[in-house]
């Protein structure tokens, strides 16, 4: 039971910060165009202040609100300290990351983000702690609709990238290759990272269903 738990939290907490560093990495190639919702934080605080990564946190809450106030359940702790984590982890990686001028550079951390980001969510999403507000958002239209995750992410990624460029954010090549290929990433790493905890734990309970393509 104990190392079902350390290794659940372990894949939970590890892809909190891989999701993190793959946001930011997209951030940094916004000469290309950020992702969907970054487009939507960058927009929100060039218009109102605060950081990025605390616009992370108070969009991800009122996703959180709106998918509880549907689903008539209340989120799983992993999902309020998704909200809160990944925000702080975006600012600490906005730090430390230095600005990236040249195009061929903004190419390869854009590039690089989103694959990142894209096994950064199956890495925590794999042990059902709680997926972030986003991704409960984008596995409960999944689960209502019965379409792929790739085709409801990027329906998801689509309209807020549409929003976050009316309030200003830098929407490019970069934004659409994030929408559209951040979901077949995750449908691919999801299934790998819960094989891999059901050989670390040997618990056949914690593997998924399968999900159509």
């Amino acid at each position: 039971m104990k190392r079902a738990l350390f290794y659940r939290w372990l894949f939970f907490i590890i892809g909190l910060i891989v999701l993190a560093l793959g946001f930011t990495m997209t951030i940094k190639g916004s000469k290309l165009g950020i992702g969907p919702w970054d487009v939507l934080h960058v927009g929100l605080y060039l218009n109102f202040g605060l950081t990025i990564g605390t616009w992370s946190v108070i969009a991800g809450f009122t996703i959180i609100a709106i998918t509880a106030f549907f689903t008539r359940q209340v989120p799983q702790i992993g999902t309020f300290l998704n909200m809160v984590l990944v925000g702080i982890f975006i600012d600490i990686f906005n730090y430390l990351i230095p600005d990236i001028h040249t195009l061929v550079g903004q190419i390869i951390i854009l590039s690089a983000g989103i694959v990142i980001s894209g096994y950064g969510v199956g890495l925590y999403v794999s042990p059902k702690i709680g997926a972030g507000p986003r991704d409960s958002l984008m596995m409960l239209l999944v689960h209502k609709t019965g379409l792929s995750i790739s085709v409801v992410r990027a329906g998801i990624e689509v309209g807020v990238a549409l929003l976050g460029w009316l309030l200003g954010g830098p929407v490019g090549i970069g934004t659409i290759a994030v929408a559209l290929l951040t979901g077949r990433i995750v449908q691919q790493s999801l299934p790998q990272f819960e094989k891999l905890l059901v050989i670390l734990i040997g618990d056949k309970e914690n593997q998924s269903h399968v999900l159509k393509v």
